[in-house]
């Protein structure tokens, strides 16, 4: 995500706690958090994906995801 969408959704959180937010601030802050919690989800999975534990004798498994 671009630290300008970032940055935005900060802006806005911290204006929501000095004032209400508009009804198109609001939509914008959803859409923000939405896409940023999709991004963040991706880039977790594929973290996941390539984690391993190593055992004390020296063999990989691969973490098993839970679906």
């Amino acid at each position: 995500m671009e630290r300008i969408k970032i940055d935005r959704i900060n802006e806005l959180a911290r204006k929501s706690k000095l004032t209400p937010l508009s009804d198109d601030e609001k939509a914008e802050q959803a859409a923000l958090r939405a896409e940023y919690l999709t991004e963040f989800r991706r880039d977790m999975q594929r973290t996941m994906d390539n984690t391993y534990l190593q055992r004390p004798d020296g063999t990989k498994e691969k973490i098993q995801r839970k679906k």
